[in-house]
């Protein structure tokens, strides 16, 4: 397994503490850029843009929050910032009308009184949250709220608002359903079934994960213009839980596992069908599996993984699977198991990759860490010409200038020894002794 090292990478100031699942990337203010979204143990929300260190927009939670997420959660066409905390409390953040402000201000930072700070909704549904997802899980075109626990149960909430068009003051979330798993909850995740229907799933200790089924009714409330209502019964644990577990190596059972889904194949057509999923362990498993449950491949390290993402660091479309481990080993994994391995020199409090916008002014693929001496660092640009070794001499034989250099040298081009010794003076000797 080969080394890389990148260096292009922006320091942020960040004195809190947070958990795991507080950090993520997304398109906060809808300009087509994504900023970054972090939230601390003291209820503080930063959002960081571009290369600057300090925070773009703060705003003031109640409670410490332990996971944040970005996305259209109402289904309204635009973004939101979701942060949820420990004590159940949900809040909901437009940035949207805060980018247009900034627009027209000299300022880059944001000064407001703390009544401007606060969020545009709040709500408090269970305590106890750990992990978040913002996603169509049913197909029906709408978007859902999953909220894991550590309790080992997930609930789905939908964005409901009594009429069309009424102001999101009138709106709340409504519990769809509440499944009960057997083992903790680290992961959420939707990946494409074979039949290319999302299925929600849910990482399982022991390297194994749960399918969550959806089970509510579906109703048309836009033709209606009343509110769908939840399935009756919901409100107690529900027993629609397909159990997937491990095969291959015998793991600890208790050992926690990360999951991430829908996988871009380079093609919408070959990904919205029969799609790609990640699995990896504490103990050091990586798993790429489809949704036939048809395991790709599988890779063992001797590092201790506590974080699961994919990104597309080499262009072509198709997305890589990346893992970090707690002492900032990451390794970054294609399709056909070729892989490659980037060094953090600090130990990692939390992780997350994605698109980020920073020097150029455009979004370009990053590793975003977080260390424990309260700095956050994001590798911007993290690019690859391909995953996979390649032979200098066949790189050099497609440029039609390397051929011409050789000619003026006197090496016969078709010669292939003459050719891997002038490559090799010119590397290692002074050619003209």
């Amino acid at each position: 397994m080969r080394s890389v090292n990148y260096v292009q990478r922006v320091s942020l100031d960040f004195s809190g503490t947070l958990f795991p699942h507080a950090i993520c990337l997304g398109d906060a203010d809808n300009d087509s850029l994504n900023e970054l979204v972090v939230g601390d143990t003291n209820g503080k929300l930063f959002v960081y843009k571009n290369d600057d260190s300090k925070p773009w927009v703060t705003r003031t939670c109640v409670g410490m929050l332990t996971c944040v997420a970005v996305g259209d959660v109402c289904n309204k066409g635009r973004n939101f910032v979701v942060a949820v905390g420990a004590e159940g409390w949900f809040h909901l953040f437009d940035l949207t009308a805060a980018s247009a402000s900034k627009s027209d201000s000299s300022s880059q930072h944001e000064f407001m009184s703390p009544d401007d700070q606060k969020p545009l909704f709040t709500q408090h549904i269970p305590a106890n949250t750990k992990v978040i997802l913002i996603s169509d899980i049913d197909g029906d075109g709408r978007n859902e709220l999953v909220v894991g626990y550590t309790d080992r149960v997930v609930r789905a909430f939908r964005w409901e608002e009594p009429t069309e068009g009424s102001e999101m003051a009138t709106g709340q979330l409504v519990l769809l359903k509440k499944w009960l798993l057997e083992g903790q909850v680290d992961s959420l995740s939707v990946n494409p079934g074979p039949e290319g229907l999302p299925e929600l799933m849910v990482s399982q200790p022991g390297c194994g994960y749960a399918i969550l089924l959806c089970s509510w009714t579906q109703q048309d409330s836009s033709s209606s213009g009343e509110e769908a209502p939840p399935t009756p019964g919901s409100e107690g644990p529900s027993r629609d839980v397909v159990l997937h577990l491990s095969t291959g190596r015998i793991h600890n059972k208790n050992v926690s596992t990360h999951l991430i889904g829908s996988i871009s194949k380079g093609s919408k057509e070959e990904s919205s069908k029969c799609g790609l999923f990640a699995l990896c362990t504490l103990d050091g498993t990586l798993k790429l599996m489809d949704s036939s449950e048809q395991l790709l491949w599988s890779v063992q390290v001797d590092h201790q993984l506590f974080a699961l993402q994919k990104l597309d660091v080499t262009g072509d479309g198709r997305e890589e699977v990346v893992a970090c481990a707690w002492d900032g080993q990451t390794y970054i994994i294609d399709h056909n198991r070729t892989a490659v391995r980037f060094q953090f020199d600090e130990n990692v409090n939390a992780f997350c990759a994605g698109q980020y916008t920073c020097k150029e002014g455009k979004n370009s693929p990053c590793l975003v860490y977080v260390s424990f001496n309260h700095k956050i660092y994001i590798y911007w640009k993290v690019e690859l010409e391909r995953m996979e070794s390649s032979n200098m001499l066949r790189v050099l034989e497609d440029n039609p200038e390397f051929k011409e250099r050789l000619k003026l040298l006197g090496v016969d081009t078709e010669d292939l020894a003459a050719v891997r010794a002038a490559v090799t003076n010119v590397l290692y000797n002074d050619l003209h002794t």
